[in-house]
Order: structure tokens, then C-alpha cells, then sequence
């Protein structure tokens, strides 16, 4: 992923955990710089892709300064955030995974109905944990179609599937459907995940889907119970 988008990632992040407060000015441009350890023309590049998400705005010799956000407005930069995946969700931090399984298998009747397509359509299934900061995190088990995805190879997997998808494919992600129960862990689960056995797990259960409405990924994801966490915007009515 390129630096100015985890610049933009940590800064939106910072922002809707705030950190950075409604109408509170920003660092300047060379206190980033010196932060982020990238030069100004990165941090421009990162700071426009939130000016143009609405997220902040410039005052012309004052500085950049953090929008008042609605609540609507907050509702989807939240539901934004969880559909960044673990690269974007740690932009401060060394993501990497191991890769347990990568292989194009047949979808059963349970996936091709979440996908959309017909059953025995060929699927990339994607196996892998994830680790943050070396430290495994999250353990994925991802179902793709090969005919939206195309090309995706094992580097992709190895890195960020989601930066593929937009940044080489030219596809847009938009949103996902996602239920998150907990349970004990497994003994399989525990071994990945380097906890106890019958420590609790987050488990959530997803359909993602492109801006065209199409379905792009099922997957569950089972996550350390100390290193998940959800944030959501309630309102009345």
C-alpha cells in the first residue's frame, strides 16, 4: 500500500477514535512529515484524500482543521474503517501474514449462495493468519469468485488483497455484511493464534460487496478476543 494512503488511513482512524477532535486544527504539514518520516508532497497527497472524503478542511495561511462531522456522516466513515481490512486498520503498524492454504476450489451450495454464482463456480480459497506488529492477530478464511478477482497470486495474499483489489483491479469496495458472534477457541485456533486453549475468540462472519453490487468475498475471520474490537454509532429516533 502506498504511504500517503496509510497516512490518510491513520489519520481518518485518529479522527473517528478521537484523537483529533471537531473543529481542532491538524499538525502541520512538516510536523507529519517528520512523524511519518515521508516527504511533503506524500503528506499533501494523504491530507487531500481526506479533504476530499470531507473528513477535514483547509483555512488558507491558518492551517488544516477537522470537520464537525454529522452523525450519518460518522455512521459510514465507521463502517468504512471496518471494511479497510487489517492492513488499513493498523496503519502504524508491520502487517504480514502466514499463509495456511491458497488454492481454486468448487464452491459448495453455503458459498455460491453468499456469492451470488452458481454452484460449482470456481473460488479462490485464501487461508491465511495475520499478524500484527509479529504478533498473530486475526485468522482469515476467505472465498473469492476467480471471475471478479482475477489474477490474484500469492504475493497478493501474502500482502494486502484488498489494495490489490482496488489498486490493480480498479475495483471499488463499498461495503460488507457482517455478523460477529463469540465462542471458546479451538485447539487448531489456539495454536494459530498463540492463546490458551478455551480462551474466547471474535468470530465474524462476512459478505463483502463492490460499489456495482456485486459480492467479491465471504469470509470469517476469527479474531485474538484481547486485540478485537467494534465501534458503532447509535442513535434515537
Amino acid at each position: 500500500m502506498e504511504k500517503y494512503n496509510l497516512i490518510a488511513n491513520d489519520v481518518r482512524k485518529k479522527i473517528l477514535e478521537g484523537v483529533y477532535q471537531p473543529n481542532e486544527q491538524l499538525p502541520f504539514e512538516k510536523d507529519f512529515c517528520r512523524t511519518y518520516k515521508v516527504s511533503k508532497m506524500t503528506v499533501k497527497k494523504a491530507l487531500d484524500i481526506l479533504v476530499t472524503e470531507g473528513l477535514i478542511y483547509k483555512r488558507r495561511g491558518a492551517g488544516t482543521f477537522v470537520m464537525d462531522l454529522s452523525v450519518e456522516k460518522m455512521k459510514k466513515m465507521l463502517m468504512d474503517i471496518q471494511m479497510m481490512g487489517t492492513t488499513a486498520f493498523y496503519p502504524d503498524k508491520k502487517i504480514t501474514s502466514r499463509v495456511i492454504d491458497f488454492t481454486v476450489v468448487k464452491a459448495d451450495a453455503k458459498i455460491a449462495e453468499k456469492l451470488k454464482i452458481k454452484e460449482t463456480s470456481f473460488v479462490y480459497k485464501i487461508h491465511r493468519v495475520r499478524l500484527v506488529d509479529d504478533k498473530p492477530t486475526v485468522i482469515e478464511e476467505t472465498y473469492m469468485p476467480i471471475d471478479l478477482i482475477t489474477s490474484l497470486k500469492i504475493e497478493h495474499v501474502e500482502n494486502s488483497i484488498y489494495d490489490y483489489i482496488e489498486n490493480d483491479l480498479g475495483l471499488k469496495i463499498q461495503s460488507g455484511h457482517r455478523t460477529i458472534t463469540v465462542r471458546r477457541t479451538t485447539d487448531e485456533e489456539a495454536n494459530y493464534l498463540s492463546l490458551e486453549k478455551g480462551d474466547p475468540v471474535a468470530v465474524a462472519v462476512q459478505t463483502g460487496y463492490l460499489t456495482n453490487g456485486a459480492a467479491f468475498e465471504y469470509s470469517i475471520s476469527t479474531h485474538r478476543y484481547d486485540e478485537f474490537s467494534l465501534e458503532i454509532v447509535l442513535t434515537h429516533r
